[in-house]
């Protein structure tokens, strides 16, 4: 039996009361329902597509990348950005980073003055992680894509997840490389003749993770012990591209061993089908955003938006850690995947000509308002507002947002100028069409959306939360 007196030595004394609320509702909390409803949309902010971050270095380097995930740690009340594998798409010098930030929220829950306060850089020892694509491919080496990212609230460090491993890191506040997770065999990129692995482009690869769709997804339980990494979208032995099924794998967060892997079953396979973010609400209920690569974007195709939001339960899945999963038919043992609860395209921004961004990718609970519901915050990844040749060769995108087809009608200019810019409709030319850059025309902003929701007993990963671990 649990010995409080001695326990509460080491306890901080700020998390006294709720650390005995938590003792006192041991053997309830395991009955109680989790639900998440009521979505409501506050407003949108459009954060500008040249901004930069607070490290050092050419205006291009500091470009700031917008909300490949979001995370509130509710601890310390911060809000965490991750930016993704930088400008080139892997073919660029890039050093890897998150951005600490701030918003102002309204009583109601609508948000104003978006600001970076602190830059981190993810290092190993001196060396910087980067987004360029792994060189020789069959190892990793620092190439790091970074997607999700949670705070453990037993100690305080960042885990994120990437796309080239697929892998798990931890890293310190200061973004110094702790450790990385183990990943399972089977989700590793690989011929599986030979088992040789290419990490950076599927060629070759007839097994594990798609180029580019590792774990895209990132949550972690309120007390700390399990963290949960989810593929964006099927491996190439289980369909890849034509596949509905991903993968969610449950790692213990002390050994950075796996300890389960269950199915989730996408809407549809095609339009680029997948996953952007897995949100952890207590228990065994998620938020998983899932989406399709239409709408606004460097390269997309306008067509219908859909991005969408479901509330999801690991509760009975089975684990398929030994189970291939079928291409296109129903798994029994699939988690069980509620109704949508959020519908992201419904609310667009006359900034953005009322049309919908191509990729929602960051997706976080904040604070609770005094009318008791939670601020919701989603995130674009704008991609830096960045596209590339055939050759490799970058090029910023500016859009004119009123125009029906904004990318259809957009100009791209050598990365980082506004001269010798030509039209993206006659970008194949030889030259290219020439256009010239005029002030209705900017590049692809990220967008921060707020919303407020019911969530009916939220277990919040918070210091305060540890002792869900001594209950019986």
């Amino acid at each position: 039996m649990l010995n409080f007196k001695s326990f509460a030595r080491w306890i901080p004394f700020a998390t006294a009361a709720s650390l005995i609320f938590a003792l006192t509702g041991c053997g309830g909390n395991s009955t109680q329902v989790t639900n998440f409803s009521d979505a409501t949309f506050q407003n949108g902010l459009t954060l500008a597509g040249d901004a930069v971050d607070l490290s050092t270095g050419t205006t291009a380097d500091r470009r700031l990348g917008y909300f490949s995930d979001i995370y509130y740690d509710a601890t310390r009340k911060e809000w965490w950005g991750l930016s993704d594998r930088g400008p080139g798409g892997g073919l660029l010098q890039y050093e890897t980073r998150v951005q600490r930030f701030e918003v102002d929220i309204s009583a109601t829950g609508a948000i104003s003055n978006f600001r970076v306060v602190e830059t981190v850089k993810f290092m190993r020892g001196n060396q910087p992680f980067n987004g360029i694509a792994p060189s020789p491919t069959s190892a990793l080496g620092n190439a790091f894509d970074p997607e999700g990212i949670v705070i453990n609230p037993k100690n305080g460090n960042l885990l994120v997840s990437d796309e080239y491993g697929p892998s798990l890191y931890e890293f310190t506040r200061a973004g110094q490389f702790v450790r990385a997770f183990t990943t399972p065999a089977g989700l590793i990129p690989r011929t599986a003749a030979t088992g040789i692995s290419n990490y950076a482009a599927d060629t070759g690869n007839t097994a594990g993770k798609r180029t580019n769709r590792g774990f895209e997804g990132l949550a972690i339980s309120p007390d700390g012990l399990f963290v949960y990494a989810m593929l964006q979208s099927a491996m190439l032995d289980e369909g890849g591209g034509n596949g509905v099924h991903n993968r969610i794998v449950k790692f213990d967060a002390t050994t950075g061993t796996a300890l389960a892997q269950y199915a989730y079953r996408m809407k549809r396979s095609g339009e680029g089908q997948g996953i952007s973010s897995l949100v952890a609400l207590g228990n065994n209920k998620f938020l998983v955003l899932e989406r399709n690569n239409r709408g606004i974007g460097a390269g997309a195709a306008l067509a219908t938006a859909d991005k969408e939001v479901y509330l999801i339960d690991l509760a009975g899945a089975v684990d398929v850690t030994n189970i291939s999963l079928p291409i296109t038919d129903v798994f029994a043992g699939a988690v069980i995947k509620g109704d949508k609860v959020m519908d992201l395209a419904a609310n667009t921004l006359t900034a953005l000509g009322n049309k919908s961004p191509e990729k929602w990718e960051g997706l976080a609970i904040g604070p609770q308002l005094p009318n008791g519901n939670y601020v919701v915050l989603v995130g674009t990844d704008n991609d830096y507002s960045v596209t590339q040749s055939s050759s490799g060769t970058q090029f910023d995108v500016f859009f004119r947002f009123t125009d029906a087809d904004p990318y259809a009608s957009s100009i791209q200019c050598p990365i980082g100028t506004k001269s010798n810019c030509f039209l993206t409709s006659g970008a194949s030319l030889t030259p290219p069409m020439p256009a010239t850059l005029t002030s209705e025309y900017v590049l692809m902003p990220g967008v921060l959306s707020a919303f407020t929701a019911k969530i009916t007993n939220y277990i919040k990963p918070s210091l305060d939360k540890l002792l869900i671990t001594f209950c019986t």
